[in-house]
């Protein structure tokens, strides 16, 4: 068994260790997630089962704190409401859970971030087409090749992974950087 958990522990390492490939458009993602909190506007995130659940961590690492005290930044996670996601599923499809909630709270300058490990979640491929028509900028966050959220992201952090907790993994420690990085550039010197 040691050697079984020594062995997912270098596979770990290796993984982060390829994810440095990554670092420029985690830049950029850092840089558009602040100048639109800047603007006033917010960032919305959406996806599901285990991205769903990164949805709501990395939505509360902005509204409450990640490094240091400081005053909340607007954001949001879509998966959240259970009443919205039934009702909205059962009358209009869940392919549209997201896109419909999205429709009533985005504005034009908001970020919707889609956490997809395949890329190809179809109720998140949808949020992207509905935000496009609304002027939010997309954030694609999937596994190697980015599926069909590729396609439709303004930007996409596709990992170097295939398996899904490996993907998971590394969207949670991107996520993680990528606050800290707005948290620093919203609050200069609070740190």
């Amino acid at each position: 068994m040691l050697d079984q958990i020594k062995q997912s522990m270098e596979g770990t390492a290796e993984n982060f260790l390829r994810l440095r490939e990554k670092a420029p458009v985690v830049e950029a993602i850092a840089r558009a997630w602040t100048e639109a909190l800047k603007r006033g506007n917010k960032i919305l995130f959406c996806g599901n089962g285990g991205s769903a659940a990164d949805s709501q961590h990395l939505a509360a690492e902005l509204l409450g704190r990640y490094r240091f005290d400081r005053d909340p930044l607007p954001a949001e996670s879509l998966t959240t409401d259970t009443s919205a996601l039934t009702a909205i599923g059962n009358d209009y499809g869940y392919e549209n859970v997201f896109s419909r909630q999205l429709r009533g709270v985005g504005k034009k300058g908001d970020v919707l971030v889609g956490i997809s490990t395949s890329g190809n979640s179809r109720n998140v491929v949808e949020a992207f087409a509905a935000a496009r028509k609304m002027g939010i900028l997309t954030v694609a966050f999937t596994g190697q090749g980015g599926g069909r959220l590729r396609d439709c992201a303004d930007l996409c952090l596709d990992v170097p992974a295939t398996a899904t907790n490996s993907i998971q993994e590394m969207h949670i420690a991107c996520g993680h950087i990528i606050c800290g990085i707005v948290e620093a550039a919203m609050f200069p010197g609070r740190n």
